[in-house]
């Protein structure tokens, strides 16, 4: 399986913010599956740089201080793939939601449709899910649309394969968890074909979960770039479509 991800020039990025009970796992169930796996410390002040150094050296480590969102990190790990020669970056959480057996979907659907972004398509119903994600997922699927007139069962998820050499020199400016919203719908404007696969997602109980979602602080943000990738959408993502899809 490992060369199959060599061959597509693939790499895994988990970005991780305080992460320590989960983070060790689900590193090492990436590497059974994909011979490069980077993992991005965005500012961690728990026990994460203790375990990526006794994770040894079969991984890409970056890390710094202070944390700095997850857009910031998904950021450098992206550079420095690039950098690397590599033509996709496979993203996925470091929480242990995203199962790395899900990891082969992921390549035989860039197999099928290359240069394509890949999303994770989670079902709506699933265990332990919260009923806060199901409203936030229709609410961001909405606005997707609205601005992009691309219709995608699941524009949360964070799982996915970035098509590096097709998004090119994208520069984003926005750096927390609003960052995957911006890059999903700059690159329908670029004309960059989106692909959803399904997968299983793993939902700890209430005690156990933790996330560094601030509702009111990112839900803010969030909103305010929807505002303006609509005001955007009319003088420039919607032309830019249309030009992609005539003369590519």
């Amino acid at each position: 399986m490992q060369n199959v991800f060599s061959d597509l020039k693939l790499c895994v990025v988990i970005p991780t913010y305080n992460n320590e009970k989960t983070l060790a796992s689900v590193v090492e169930n990436a590497q059974q599956y994909c011979p490069t796996v980077m993992v991005v410390n965005d500012g961690s002040t728990d026990s994460t740089p203790l375990i990526l150094n006794q994770l040894g050296e079969g991984i890409i480590k970056i890390q710094y201080t202070p944390n700095r969102g997850k857009g910031y990190a998904m950021r450098q790990a992206f550079r420095l793939a690039l950098s690397a020669g590599y033509d996709y970056v496979l993203t996925m959480d470091a929480d242990g939601q995203h199962l790395a057996t899900d990891l082969p979907k992921f390549a035989e659907a860039i197999r099928q449709h290359p240069d394509t972004l890949i999303v994770g398509s989670r079902g709506m119903v699933q265990e332990n899910m919260p009923k806060k994600n199901t409203f936030a997922n229709r609410f961001s699927n909405f606005w997707f649309c609205l601005q992009t007139a691309h219709k995608l069962p699941d524009t949360q998820s964070g799982y996915r394969v970035y098509p590096l050499k097709k998004m090119g020199k994208m520069h984003w400016f926005s750096t927390r968890y609003e960052t995957e919203l911006e890059i999903l719908v700059r690159s329908a404007w670029r004309g960059i074909s989106i692909h959803p696969i399904p997968i299983e997602v793993y939902y700890p109980p209430q005690k156990e979960r933790v996330s560094h979602f601030r509702p009111r602080a990112d839900f803010f943000r969030i909103s305010v770039l929807n505002t303006i990738f609509c005001l955007v959408a009319i003088v420039y993502g919607y032309p830019a479509m249309l030009f992609h899809k005539i003369f590519h």
